[in-house]
């Protein structure tokens, strides 16, 4: 066996532009938009641009170095004969096993780096190869015998890359802000994705922002070609699940047996590197399943992080992670935080999206990964866990509402709704929070179509406050609404797994991981997510969704297969959410922002939305009868967004 030392080339910014005909490529421009992704890779930088063929090509690449810091790994990697490069950003966590297959097939490695497997795979198996790929990755390979650019993106969405073309030219990059510095690229924003960033706090997929600017979807690839842009979907969920009978309490202890083998090895070759590797611990039961795995895997104590707050105790849950910390002997770390030290990282927070994004829990989310990565340069992360196994309310909601309706119509439609429109809430007072629970449910539940009760349990801005704010007419047919109604048809699961299939494939990608995503690589941290391993998400979609939410209690069988290795204070513990009480800054410590971005004639100066509807809810919102906190989070980070991209072009 040769002595080589492999090494993951990890988390890192890829960039880069092909022109055809006479339209040479401008050396600058790769090298800013490259530059723009700094922040990813802050360890090297590799720049190549050839404007020799017919089809000119620049590619631009940020590295960021976790195990070996040879120059052999900078990018753009080659194959043996210098006619396909590419660039690349993520892991492949099965390369060794590829490459020795790849080498017995006479094919030469120039590094130790996990992702030049993918180069040798290409040459073997073009683009069909992917599917051979474990991993989480988004990379660029350009073919100099074709003339052939190819975009893919992993099955999940774990790491982002964008598009945009035109009649002459295709530009790509990690991050809108590269393709920014592309004065080729013309900014005119989307209204349409406006329409859906309100509808949701985010902008899901394929939509960005920006008109002609695309996501490309988790599970594709893209091809470039003479001008010509071909998409083709690599994976779905669908392929390789069978479902059966497994409700069955035969069935169970083989399904908890495969549910642990499959998620521990997840667990164990994401751990795998020569830099200090800790994880996130919310205390929820997703993270802390990661940890105990962790802890059984590792000859030394894991490093665990955990955030708090002194001075908001419902919203402090440091003390579950404590008690998995303790079980696991964790060298565990605490970072408790002042409401007024979270205000004081908003500016630098927003700074970070280049897109509307409105999900507060990215607070949180950039302060973690801020502290751990003084620490580390990994982190594994209990994402995935709720849209696999069921563990968010709504998705209780649906089965609750199945008792409800068998209440008298005239009760429900005349007495109990009515009265849940009345009914105050506030998420900063523990009961004001379960009233504001009950009338987000009513909400739902006078919809009469599953899909409709589903959206309205997600929706921020109802549709008639959309229509009603924004000055420009949207399309319908690109609305929230359709999206997740196309989702939840897309698949003949049972309900609880047509919601998880439509949060797995629409919010999972456009709000969780795009958090993970910005807020990690912002600190030039790596975060690993090994429930979002694809055979661990196939196999957790082969099983009934009576197996996931039983009896009112969600992640049921998620719980029952790591019971021994999460304390017993968790089983049955409340999920709360990686939230801050962002409504009770509004109306205090960051009451400017309102003043200042919803100022009624700073609106009509703009004329983007309809001053007096947002003087309205405004009012709504300072009265304190209604919970509009995440509506004015929303207006305001579109408004911040918007003076920061759209002012001083």
């Amino acid at each position: 066996m040769s002595a080589w030392r492999p090494f993951f080339e990890n988390m890192c910014g890829i960039c880069g532009k092909i022109t055809q005909g006479n339209v040479p490529i401008n050396r600058k421009i790769i090298t800013r938009m490259t530059a723009a992704l700094r922040h990813r890779g802050p360890d090297d930088e590799g720049i190549y641009v050839n404007n020799a063929s017919y089809a000119h090509v620049g590619l631009g690449h940020r590295r960021l170095r976790i195990i070996d810091l040879s120059k052999r790994g900078r990018q753009p990697l080659w194959n043996e004969d210098h006619t396909i490069c590419m660039v690349f950003n993520g892991e492949i966590f099965n390369f060794q096993n590829l490459r020795s297959e790849l080498e017995s097939r006479g094919h030469r490695f120039f590094s130790n780096t996990d992702c030049e497997t993918v180069i040798h795979l290409y040459e073997e198996e073009g683009v069909d190869g992917f599917r051979n790929l474990i991993g989480m990755y988004a990379f660029a390979i350009w073919d100099e015998r074709k003339s052939l650019l190819v975009l893919c993106r992993d099955r999940v969405g774990i790491k982002p890359i964008l598009y945009f073309e035109d009649s002459s030219s295709l530009i790509f990059s990690s991050e809108i802000k590269s393709i920014l510095q592309d004065p080729d690229f013309t900014k005119v924003i989307d209204w349409n994705s406006v329409d859906l960033y309100f509808s949701l706090n985010y902008i899901p997929h394929p939509h960005t922002i920006f008109k002609g600017l695309k996501k490309l979807e988790p599970g594709h690839t893209l091809t470039y070609c003479n001008g010509k842009t071909e998409t083709y979907r690599y994976w779905n969920l669908e392929e390789g699940i069978t479902l059966e009978n497994n409700v069955n309490s035969q069935y169970v202890p083989e399904i908890k047996t495969r549910l642990y083998s499959t998620l521990e090895e997840a667990v164990k070759i994401r751990m795998v590197a020569d830099v200090p590797v800790g994880a996130f611990l919310s205390g929820g039961i997703d993270s802390s399943i990661i940890v105990g795995l962790m802890a059984r895997n590792s000859a030394k104590p894991v490093k665990t992080y955990s955030i708090g707050y002194t001075d908001m105790p419902l919203f402090d849950e440091t003390h579950y992670a404590r008690d998995v910390a303790v079980f696991n002997r964790t060298d565990h770390h605490e970072i408790k935080l002042s409401a007024q030290s979270m205000i004081n990282s908003i500016p630098d927070i927003l700074d970070v999206l280049d897109e509307p994004f409105a999900d507060s829990s990215v607070i949180p989310a950039f302060i973690v990964s801020r502290e751990t990565a003084r620490n580390v340069k990994v982190a594994l992360t209990g994402d995935g866990g709720d849209e696999l196994f069921a563990g968010y309310r709504m998705y209780q909601g649906e089965s609750i509402y199945e008792r409800y309706r068998k209440i008298p119509l005239v009760i429900r439609k005349n007495i109990l709704e009515p009265l849940g429109r009345m009914l105050p809430d506030s998420r900063y007072r523990l009961y004001l929070e379960y009233l504001r629970r009950v009338k987000k449910f009513l909400q739902g539940a006078g919809k009469d179509n599953f899909e409709e009760r589903f959206f309205a349990w997600n929706e921020i801005f109802s549709r008639d406050i959309r229509m009603s704010l924004l000055e420009h007419q949207v399309d319908d047919h690109d609305s929230a609404e359709n999206i997740f109604a196309d989702a939840l048809k897309e698949k003949n699961f049972d309900k609880v797994n047509r919601m998880l299939y439509a949060d797995f494939k629409v919010s999972l990608p456009g709000d969780m991981l795009r958090k993970v995503d910005a807020t990690s690589m912002s600190h030039s941290l790596e975060a690993r997510v090994p429930m979002l391993d694809h055979r661990f998400c196939e196999l957790a979609f082969s099983l009934e969704g009576a197996l996931k939410l039983r009896h009112g209690q969600g992640k049921y069988i998620l719980i029952e297969t790591f019971r021994d290795i999460i304390p017993k204070s968790l089983y049955h513990r409340p999920k709360w959410g990686f939230e801050v009480p962002i409504g009770q800054w509004l109306k205090r410590e960051l009451r400017h922002l309102v003043d200042e971005y919803l100022d009624e004639g700073r609106l009509a100066s703009q004329g983007l939305f309809q001053p007096e509807v947002v003087s309205s809810l405004k009012r709504s919102f300072m009265d304190g009868t209604t919970d509009l906190s995440w509506h004015m989070w929303n207006l305001i980070v579109f408004q911040y967004w918007y003076e920061r991209y759209c002012c001083n072009s």
